[in-house]
Order: structure tokens, then C-alpha cells, then sequence
């Protein structure tokens, strides 16, 4: 009996040794053999029906009025202790303090850390985890949160269906430097290596947020990692928040999962999972369809700023077609002026006869008198003329 018991226990001791690495000890990557296509197996929430992220159709989402504005606490008045920054083999975290919080929920919920997701082909060919309409941002900045009004800390909180929110905020490219973000990215490079940290000068994390907190997306999902579990509230926020071309590269490039101890280096990227199936969850959205067509400040300013230069455009236009008009029509009336005013003899000057001197026209009437009295005289004397008598020859 004594050794069928011992046989017992060392069969069991080695079960025990062979399935225990299954959730705790196993190392977990996005690809290769404990990729995200198999978390499943060792962790068996990354298997369930309300995983994240997920794909947002718009079409599809539901407007809910309840869903008001959400409110940052506390996360502009950061205080003057530092803030750590650490690689832990699968992203850049930041530990918040736990005096930031987020209101606008059914609960109160305290900040944790808040993470960053990634591509490695730089603009345009996607990063982010969460898409919307099936398209992909650049990247995708996650801001965790435990619900501090229901339970003690983040460890119970996790396992939970009501005990995590997750803020989600998709990143795109641009021109212009994000300098909030370089608040991040100027330290990237003392962390490049898993495990390694570095603390960093304390900074507004609101600046990192979108400007409008009041249109975005609600659903129910779960940790987009191992162990995957479906206790998150997530918020995706709709306006994207814009960083520049070499700030990507840089998140892309910078980074290892590898130790420094490690052979061979292996760059971090890629860092981010697949969209999963909603299985007929529904998303939804704190504005309506016509409400979404509303356009973020920046966008404004520049419609605005459009449509002046448009109205001056316009303006300066219509007075260049007055002036054109008024010209034309004043050339008009001098042609019709000079027209009126030119006789068949301008026209035919070869017809035309010798212009007379105003001076000579009394003389020439004075004249025509002196012939008329002239004419008139030898009529008179010649009645008073006795007719001569008949005289004789001789």
C-alpha cells in the first residue's frame, strides 16, 4: 500500500507540475505559439462571447440619452511627484495616481495606468485595436479604471462584470506635433527593454484626451489581454486625437519585448488584438446620427474660417463685376454722346463746304440792304425823269 500511495502522489505531483504554467506561468505574445489565436487555451476568458475590442458599426449602434459627458477628476492637477514609466514586455504603461478618477458613470471609478496599442507600418495600416466602420486608426491609447465605489482595489475589482472602465482614444497622423504626447514619447528610449522603468516628470493626462468627451461609443467587454476578463465598461471616444508622423514611428520603433539579458532583440510592435465578434451585444452611442454629423472644434474654426475667405472671395467678385459693369455702361453713354452730337457732315467731311467767319455775317447783311436801296433808287428817279423833247435835223 505504501507504494501504490507513493506511486499515487508523484502521478498527481506531476499532473499538478504539468498544468499549473496553463494561467499563471505561461508567457503570452500576439503571435507565435502562445499568440492571441491560442489565449484561449490558457486562459479561458479570452474565449468568451463578450470579448473586446470590437469593430463599431455605426449603422448599428443604438443612441442612448443617459449616456452624458464624462468627467475627468482630478487628472489636470497632477501634483509635482513624478509619474513611472515602465516596458512591460507588451506595451508602455504609466502608473496613475489614485486620486485621479472618472466621473459621468454609474459609479465612481479610480484611475489605474493607462497603456498604449500599435502597428509597425507606420500611417495608414492600422495600430489601433478597436476600429470603427472597419477601419483601423494609427494607434490606440487605453486609460484603465476600477470601480472604487464597489470594491477595495483593482485585484477584486478585475474579476468583476461592473469592475472596470476602460476609456479608449484613437490615434491618427498628421503634420503637427502632439507636444502632450512627447510628454510619453521623449522617454521611451530609457525603457526600451522588458521590465525596464524610468520615472518621469508629472503632466496633465487630460491633454492627451480629445476635446469633445461628450460623443462616443458604450459597450460591454472585456480586457483586450490575458486573462481576457469580461468585466470592462468600455468608452470609445469618436474624435480621433492627432499625432505626428515621427511620433509614430518613433512608438513603433523604439521599443523590445526582450530583456537586456536577452540574446537576441526583438522589436515591440504589432501590440495589438484582433477585433472580436459581438455576439449580439449592442453598442451604444451618446449621440444621435444627425448629432454625430457635428464637427469637432477644430473642424468648426476651419469651416469658419472657409466660409470668410469664401465671403470675401464672393465679394470681391461682385465688385469687380460692378466696376465692369459701371465701366462698360459709362463707355456706353459716351458712345451713344459722341454719336448724337456728330452730324452727316463729320461722316462725309470731303462734301462738307468751307466753314464761314461768324465776323462777316453783319457785313454780308448790310450789304444785301445797300443792294436792296440801291436796287430800289434808279426805279424812283426814273419816274421823275420828264422824257426828252423830240429835236429836228437841220
Amino acid at each position: 500500500m505504501d507504494s501504490l500511495g507513493l506511486f499515487i502522489l508523484l502521478m498527481l505531483l506531476c499532473f499538478q507540475w504539468t498544468t499549473a504554467p496553463a494561467a499563471e506561468e505561461v508567457t503570452w505574445t500576439y503571435t507565435g505559439l502562445v499568440g492571441q489565436s491560442e489565449w484561449s487555451q490558457y486562459f479561458p476568458d479570452c474565449g468568451g462571447t463578450s470579448q473586446s475590442p470590437v469593430d463599431v458599426v455605426t449603422t448599428q449602434t443604438k443612441y442612448d440619452p443617459s449616456l452624458i459627458p464624462l468627467t475627468p477628476l482630478g487628472y489636470s492637477q497632477h501634483g509635482n511627484k513624478p509619474f513611472t514609466l515602465y516596458n512591460n514586455g507588451h506595451t508602455a504603461v504609466i502608473d496613475l495616481p489614485d486620486w485621479m478618477g472618472l466621473g459621468g458613470l454609474p459609479w465612481l471609478f479610480t484611475a489605474v495606468q493607462m497603456h498604449l496599442h500599435w502597428g509597425s507600418g507606420g500611417p495608414s495600416h492600422g495600430g489601433s485595436e478597436h476600429t470603427i466602420n472597419g477601419l483601423s486608426a494609427d494607434a490606440e491609447l487605453h486609460v484603465v479604471h476600477y470601480n472604487s465605489e464597489l470594491y477595495p482595489n483593482m485585484s477584486t475589482a478585475m474579476t468583476q462584470s461592473d469592475g472596470l472602465a476602460v476609456l479608449g482614444i484613437l490615434i491618427v497622423t498628421g503634420e503637427e506635433t502632439n507636444l502632450a504626447f512627447n510628454n510619453i514619447l521623449h522617454y521611451l528610449s530609457r525603457i526600451r527593454h522588458a521590465d525596464q522603468k524610468v520615472s518621469i516628470p508629472a503632466f496633465d493626462i487630460q491633454s492627451l484626451f480629445p476635446k469633445d468627451l461628450g460623443r462616443y461609443y458604450r459597450y460591454n467587454g472585456s480586457l483586450t489581454t490575458p486573462p481576457c476578463y469580461q468585466s470592462v465598461i468600455w468608452t470609445l471616444f469618436n474624435e480621433r486625437v492627432q499625432i505626428s508622423k515621427a511620433q509614430l514611428l518613433k512608438m513603433e520603433t523604439i521599443l523590445y519585448t526582450s530583456k537586456v539579458e536577452d540574446p537576441v532583440r526583438m522589436l515591440l510592435q504589432d501590440n495589438y488584438r484582433a477585433t472580436q465578434l459581438l455576439n449580439h451585444r449592442v453598442v451604444f452611442a451618446s449621440f444621435t446620427a444627425e448629432s454625430g454629423k457635428e464637427l469637432s472644434s477644430g473642424e468648426v474654426t476651419a469651416i469658419v474660417i472657409g466660409v470668410m475667405c469664401g465671403c470675401v472671395g464672393l465679394a470681391v467678385i461682385i465688385r469687380f463685376i460692378v466696376k465692369t459693369i459701371r465701366f462698360f455702361t459709362l463707355l456706353h453713354r459716351e458712345s451713344v454722346a459722341v454719336n448724337s452730337s456728330t452730324s452727316s457732315w463729320d461722316v462725309l467731311p470731303s462734301n462738307r463746304p468751307a466753314p464761314m467767319s461768324r465776323t462777316k455775317g453783319p457785313e454780308k447783311a448790310k450789304d444785301k440792304k445797300q443792294d436792296m436801296a440801291l436796287n430800289s433808287t434808279p426805279k424812283a428817279e426814273k419816274k421823275e425823269e420828264p422824257s426828252p423833247s423830240p429835236q429836228t435835223e437841220p
